[in-house]
């Protein structure tokens, strides 16, 4: 098995990890009430999706 002859100095390491962070994600605004919302998915406000009501969001309410 192969060992290092040496120790990976935290400069090295750290370089190599530097594309190591965190993207945030997408965001499209919802084309019937206009919040922001993820690309592709039913508004969490309206309930609408490409121009359709999918969820009724007034009889969801509590």
């Amino acid at each position: 098995m192969a060992v290092p002859k040496r120790k990976t100095s935290t400069a090295r390491r750290d370089k190599r990890r530097t594309h190591w962070k965190m993207e945030a994600p997408a965001m499209a605004t919802c084309d019937h009430c206009g919040s922001v919302k993820r690309p592709h998915r039913v508004c969490p406000v309206c309930g609408f999706y490409n121009g359709v009501e999918v969820v009724d969001m007034k009889g969801a309410e509590a």
